[in-house]
């Protein structure tokens, strides 16, 4: 049986490679690699820190473009996460979030998120708050949706700000501290944790 163009002619996959697909598809803007379905072609020496930090083969990316443009490219697959064009798959590991929100700007009742990759997204039903905690320690780690099942670990400046302008409500027959944007609350802790 003969073999296939892609069996023949297998792809090696690498940092350069990917970012000059990238270029062709996600010239502005994520790409919509849920739409692509390529060949999987390992895993490549990419880390995001939860500092939103990229590093290749362990150095840090200093370009901050090449970085927008590999996150342009990013995706998640149940709980892997993958930089996606139309001809390659490539697996990459991801410490915490793939995103940092480094800032939020409150506009009216919504909260405008901004990311380190330069996302902007306002919090809502499609763009949900969520806080995570420690089960040893409490510690809150803040998190908001930004695309495609892909989070942004709001950063502890920002959580700051936004814990001033929380606010106390009744949800789930539960009284909570939490944040509102878009039309919803999000419940950040019980309110008896607060006050008690």
């Amino acid at each position: 049986m003969a073999k296939s163009e892609a069996e023949q002619n297998p792809v090696t996959p690498s940092a350069e490679g990917l970012a000059a697909a990238a270029r062709k598809v996600a010239p502005r803007g994520p790409a919509p690699v849920h739409l692509w379905d390529p060949p999987f072609c390992g895993d490549l020496d990419i880390r995001i820190a939860r500092d939103g930090t990229w590093f290749y083969l362990g150095t840090p990316i200093g370009r901050v473009e090449l970085v927008r443009l590999f996150a342009s490219i990013l995706r998640k697959d149940g709980a892997a996460y993958f930089l996606v064009t139309p001809v390659e798959k490539v697996g990459i590991r991801v410490d915490d979030a793939p995103f940092v929100a480094v800032d939020c700007d409150p506009q009216g009742d919504d909260l405008v998120f901004v990311t380190n990759v330069g996302d902007r997204v306002t919090a809502g039903p499609e763009h949900p708050i969520r806080v995570a905690h420690d089960p040893a320690t409490g510690e809150p780690s803040p998190y908001v949706h930004v695309r495609a099942g892909l989070e942004a670990l709001i950063d502890r400046k920002t959580f700051h700000r936004l814990v001033d302008i929380g606010t106390h409500r009744m949800h789930a027959d539960a009284r909570w501290f939490g944040l509102s944007s878009g039309g919803a609350f999000f419940p950040i802790l019980p309110s008896a944790r607060l006050e008690g």
